[in-house]
């Protein structure tokens, strides 16, 4: 059985906050997903683009994890379709699986309310949300609080994957 890992994305994603993980998730024999809120082409903030499906054909017991690039496309998601990501999001965190934000991905975990009382990095320009939702903003390239794992920008993308696969493989 394959592996699979969902990301949400929306218009003005930060290009290296997908494609980095999603190679690296594809070195490591994951499948990779991608979705976004009217699903076709998105095109990130640097002019990559990317296939996805909807939010709406996403069924979150498909998937193993959840990554949650940064740049404009979490406040785009929030903006065209909050119900659906925070039902996805909420799903993941219900059940335990392992979620990954970046830079504004926090943004929607946030929105699905999940942040009170946890340890959360991000990008520094949204610490007061995370702490007026109740999280605990932390500046380090990668925070692990249970079985989400935040990290800031670009830069903290080796932390994030090294922890990110270790909480996969459940080591």
């Amino acid at each position: 059985m394959t592996k699979k890992v969902l990301f949400l994305i929306g218009p003005e994603f930060e290009d290296l906050e997908l494609f980095v993980p999603m190679y690296r998730l594809i070195e490591e024999r994951y499948e990779v997903v991608i979705a976004s809120p009217n699903g076709g082409l998105v095109v990130g903030k640097h002019g990559y683009s990317i296939q996805t499906i909807k939010l709406t054909e996403v069924n979150p017991d498909e998937y193993v994890a959840l990554v949650l690039p940064g740049g404009r496309g979490p406040e785009r998601i929030r903006a065209l379709a909050r119900n659906e990501a925070v039902r996805i999001v909420k799903a993941f965190t219900d059940s335990g699986k392992p979620i990954a934000a970046i830079c504004h991905g926090p943004q929607l975990l946030i929105s699905a309310n999940i942040v009170k009382g946890r340890k959360i990095t991000s990008y520094p320009g949204i610490a007061d949300d995370v702490v007026n939702a109740g999280g605990f903003w932390i500046n380090e390239p990668v925070v692990v609080d249970g079985n989400i794992i935040t990290s800031r920008v670009p830069d903290d993308l080796p932390y994030m994957m090294r922890e990110f696969i270790k909480l996969l493989k459940g080591t």
